[in-house]
């Protein structure tokens, strides 16, 4: 049975480790996902391929199969940037593309980033968002430690009597 709050056109976030696989439900308990072929669709386990991009597909599947043991729920994570589309539209547009085969490339269009369009019309993926940002802030990191480095290695030669 299906909780209360799942609604049609609702995304739910499947969490597998540290990254979630993201879906649209169309009803009767039933979701539409992308990923890529085999079990573990845009999860942690998806082949470093996938950066450069594969083939993908379009699933219509019930909810409970598609999570099977691991836990999720409702997040409509855009709702307060974003105006969801006409329920129906959602649907329409989402059960159309079952069998399509885009591109599944894991920072451009991965299984959040079609979830989101489906329902707003826009493509986005807060999980490449958070990454690219870790990223950055841990290379910037790495970048002023390298710096302070040199910085005392120079003021320590300095007051060593070296000729710098």
């Amino acid at each position: 049975a299906q909780p209360s709050i799942w609604r049609k056109t609702q995304i739910s976030e499947i969490v597998r480790g540290p990254y979630s696989h993201w879906a649209v439900c169309v009803g009767n308990g039933e979701v539409v996902h992308f990923g890529t072929p085999g079990k573990n669709q845009c999860s942690s386990q998806t082949s470093g391929s996938s950066i450069d991009g594969v083939g993908g597909i379009v699933k219509k599947e019930k909810l409970e199969d598609v999570a099977g043991k691991d836990s999720w729920r409702v997040n409509n994570i855009l709702d307060e940037k974003y105006k969801p589309l006409p329920p129906d539209e959602i649907v329409k547009k989402a059960c159309s593309l079952v069998e399509a085969s885009p591109t599944y490339n894991l920072t451009k269009y991965n299984c959040e980033h079609f979830a989101t369009e489906m329902r707003y019309g826009i493509a986005e993926s807060s999980q490449v968002q958070k990454t690219v940002e870790t990223v950055a802030t841990a290379a910037a990191a790495a970048a002023a430690a390298s710096v302070s480095g040199v910085a005392t290695s120079v003021i320590g030669g300095i007051s060593h009597g070296s000729t710098y």
